[in-house]
């Protein structure tokens, strides 16, 4: 563990770990996820030889709130919006859901992300917008009072203007593979919640599997553990068949130039969002993967030189998640749930989990 006041690496041992560190969706340049949510658990898991599963299954939202020069976390517009009447239009002011989808605005969130792709993609917009002017104005701030207030502080007024709206990295549906009780196939590791891969998803989430996936699988985990500890090792006899190092600090230099590190979080981003987003295909994700092979080398001897420092460890597991990402999406041969490649437009007979 770094602690942070002295910049050290510390040693912690225990008998039970679990990782709860949440999502990774910082590894696109525009994300619905708080600047926390980097993969460390999931990089950390990969590093020591656990299994990882599914990485290609990322949710994209459909509407977040489109910000110019907005980088890292934007405001999330509902998807309830959409469900109490809102309509989703182009450049040109066109309704355009009915082209894709006979379901129009109500159609599920991957039709929609794919569908508002491909229209800022076809009239070169950065967004399209979500029409609330036919809104009761009373019922909308009633209904949604935080997008009224957050339209309202950016000068949007409802009422009389469309809201910007353009997809977001939002959710990951694979990650380390755990069983009913969250067990990885690390001994004595747990994983629980959005860094776990539970099989709950499958291709493609529901909202309410999140609660489902957090809350029942930690509570599972939670009585499974404090049943080993009633009945298991003493804690001393674990220290004494388990001996760490100290973490060798000596050679290293302190953090190259931060440019360095917020360059190669840019690049990552970059790549990321251009080539492994909503719509892949073979070309762009092998592309991808040769410029993330590049960032992993740069990176890995920045690590191997420098003192360690935050902005660096979170480098190296975002790299190490677009890496998982990207070759989960290289091997699965087919568009399935979340994981769209023009290439393979057909979903593949045989249902198969990519493991890594």
């Amino acid at each position: 563990m770094l602690n942070l006041e002295t910049n050290q690496i510390e040693t912690i041992l225990s008998n039970y770990i679990y990782l709860a560190t949440g999502g990774n969706g910082q590894v696109y340049r525009t994300t619905t996820n708080p600047a926390i949510a980097t993969g460390d658990g999931v990089a950390m898991v990969y590093r020591a030889k656990g299994r990882i599963e599914n990485m290609e299954f990322i949710q994209f939202h459909p509407t977040a709130l489109y910000e110019p020069g907005l980088l890292g976390q934007a405001f999330l517009i509902t998807e309830a919006v959409r469900g109490d009447g809102g309509i989703l239009r182009n450049k040109s002011g066109e309704a355009f859901m009915e082209r894709y989808d006979e379901r129009k605005d109500l159609a599920p969130r991957d039709i929609v992300a794919r569908a508002i792709d491909n229209e800022m993609k076809v009239t070169g917009t950065e967004h399209v917008w979500l029409d609330c002017r036919h809104f009761e104005k009373e019922k909308f701030i009633e209904h949604f009072p935080n997008i009224y207030e957050k339209c309202k502080s950016i000068g949007i007024d409802i009422t009389k203007d469309m809201i910007p709206v353009a997809p977001a990295a939002h959710y990951s549906c694979g990650g380390i593979k755990v069983d009913e009780k969250g067990r990885t196939s690390i001994r004595n590791l747990y994983a629980v919640g959005e860094c776990s891969s539970t099989g709950l998803h499958g291709a493609n989430r529901l909202a309410s599997n999140s609660l489902l996936e957090a809350m029942v699988f930690a509570h599972r985990c939670f009585e499974y553990v404090s049943q080993k500890v009633v009945n298991g090792v003493p804690p001393s006899q674990y220290r004494k068949t388990a001996p760490v190092p100290e973490w060798n600090a000596r050679g290293s230099s302190h953090p190259k130039e931060m440019i360095v590190i917020t360059q190669s979080l840019k690049e990552l981003r970059q790549v990321m969002s251009d080539y492994v987003g909503i719509v892949r295909n073979n070309y762009r994700l092998q592309r991808a993967s040769r410029r993330i092979d590049i960032l992993w080398d740069e990176t890995e001897e920045l690590y191997r030189s420098s003192k360690v420092s935050p902005q660096l460890l979170e480098l190296r597991n975002m790299i190490t998640i677009g890496y998982l990402i990207i070759k989960s999406a290289i091997f699965r041969k087919e568009s399935r749930g979340l994981n769209y490649n023009t290439d393979y437009p057909e979903k593949s007979n045989l249902v198969q989990n990519i493991v890594l």
